[in-house]
C-alpha cells in the first residue's frame, strides 16, 4: 500500500488509470494548502505564541518521513552540553504508546543520558516545565517548525538531499507539509545525506532553497556509520558483516536511505522487510523476522537504532540483533553552525 502510494505521487507512472486518483490527491491537497496558510497567517501576526524565558533551538523538516532529525538533535544536543549547558529537549512523543516513550525519546536517552527529555502534545507546558524543574538554559525543540505555539531564537530546517521537496507537491498529493514559501522563516538550512547525491543534485537544492529564503544559511551534513551495536551495548565494526546474508527491516520513515547505507557497508541484503514508521512491533512481527530470517539463511538481523530500542534483545530466534549506529557530521560551512549556535549561548546567563 505504501510502496503503491509513493508510485502514485512521484508520478512516474504516465497511466491515465492513475489521472482520477491524482486528481483526487490535488484536491485534498488545495483544502490542506487553505488550512495551513490560515494556521500560518495567524502564528504570523502572532496569535497563540508564547515566549519563555530560556533560549529556543527548533529543528524541524518541511516534508514528511526521515531526514535525520534525530542524529541532529543529538548532534547539537550534545554541542551544547560540551559547552556547558544544561538543555532539555522537548517532542510531542508522536506515536508514543500510552505511558511510555517513543522510539526517538528511547534513542535519544540512550545516546544522551545526561539530557532530560519530554513528550508533551504541548510543548509550551513541557517547556515551563523543563524551566522549572530541571532549571533548563536552552531548549531543544524535536520536529517543531511546524509547531509554532513556541516562540523560537533559532529556526533550524533539515533538507533530505535523496528526497528534497517532497516531490514538490503538498500532502497529501506530495510529502510537502508546508509550501516551499515556508523557508522564508528558516534561520539555518541544514542538507543532510548529502553523500548519497552529486555535487549538481546539491547545487541545485541550494540554489532552490534561496530562491525562497535568499539570505538563509546553508549547511550540509552527511551520515556516517559508527558501528553495529546490540541492545546489551556490544559493539560490532561496520565490515564484519559484510558479504554475510542478513535479514534487514525497519520501521522508519526513509527505508531506502537505510537500506542504502547497508549496501555502502558491503552488507549483503538478502531480504529487507518495511514497517510503517514509528511500527510497534508484536509478537507476530517477531515471528515474521525470525521465519524469514531462517528462510534467507540469515547470519545475522540488521535494524535500526530506533527499531532495536524497541525490541530490546539481543537475538531473534537465536540469531544475532544488531543496530546500524548512524551518526551525522558537517562537510561543509560547520564553522557557520558553531556561529549560529554560538550566537545562543550568548543568550544564556553561565553563571545560573
Amino acid at each position: 500500500m505504501k510502496a503503491a502510494y509513493f508510485k502514485l505521487i512521484d508520478r512516474s507512472s504516465k497511466s491515465p488509470l492513475l489521472w482520477l486518483p491524482l486528481l483526487f490527491l490535488q484536491l485534498l491537497a488545495i483544502v490542506y494548502r487553505l488550512i495551513v496558510c490560515w494556521r500560518n497567517y495567524r502564528f504570523d501576526i502572532g496569535k497563540s505564541v508564547t515566549r519563555v524565558d530560556v533560549p529556543v533551538i527548533s529543528i524541524g523538516n518541511l516534508t514528511t518521513g526521515g531526514t535525520g532529525k534525530t542524529p541532529m538533535v543529538r548532534y547539537i544536543a550534545r554541542w551544547l552540553r560540551d559547552c556547558g549547558i544544561r538543555v532539555t529537549l522537548l517532542s510531542r512523543g508522536y506515536k508514543a504508546e500510552q505511558g511510555s516513550q517513543n522510539d526517538e525519546a528511547l534513542e535519544l536517552e540512550r545516546r544522551l543520558p545526561d539530557v532530560p527529555h519530554l513528550q508533551n502534545p504541548s510543548r509550551v507546558t513541557s517547556a515551563k516545565t523543563a524551566i522549572e524543574e530541571f532549571a533548563a538554559q536552552t531548549l531543544l525543540l524535536d520536529d517543531g517548525f511546524q509547531h509554532r505555539f513556541l516562540a523560537r531564537d533559532l529556526d533550524i530546517v533539515l533538507i533530505d538531499a535523496t528526497c528534497p521537496f517532497g516531490y514538490g507537491r503538498l500532502l497529501p498529493a506530495g510529502l510537502l507539509r508546508e509550501p516551499l514559501s515556508s523557508l522564508k522563516r528558516a534561520d539555518l538550512v541544514i542538507i543532510t545525506r548529502t553523500d548519497q547525491v552529486t555535487a549538481d543534485t546539491i547545487q541545485m537544492i541550494r540554489e532552490k532553497i534561496q530562491r525562497y529564503n535568499r539570505d538563509v544559511v546553508i549547511i550540509e551534513f552527511a551520515h556516517y556509520t559508527e558501528g553495529f551495536e546490540n541492545f546489551s551495548g556490544d559493539w560490532l565494526d561496520v565490515h564484519e558483516l559484510a558479504e554475510q546474508p542478513v535479514l534487514a527491516f525497519s520501521g522508519i520513515g526513509n527505508p531506502a536511505a537505510f537500506s542504502s547505507l547497508l549496501r555502502q557497508q558491503g552488507v549483503e541484503i538478502a531480504e529487507y522487510l518495511e514497517f510503517e514508521d514509528h511500527h510497534h512491533y508484536e509478537r507476530k512481527d517477531i515471528q515474521q523476522l525470525i521465519a524469514k530470517a531462517e528462510e534467507v539463511s540469515a547470519t545475522a538481523i540488521v535494524c535500526t537504532m530506533k527499531d532495536l530500542v524497541k525490541i530490546q534483545v539481543d537475538q531473534l530466534g537465536g540469531i544475532a540483533l544488531w543496530a546500524l549506529s548512524v551518526g551525522m557530521e558537517p562537510v561543509s560551512d560547520d564553522e557557520l553552525l558553531v556561529r549560529e549556535l554560538g550566537r545562543i549561548v550568548e543568550l544564556i546567563d553561565l553563571d545560573e
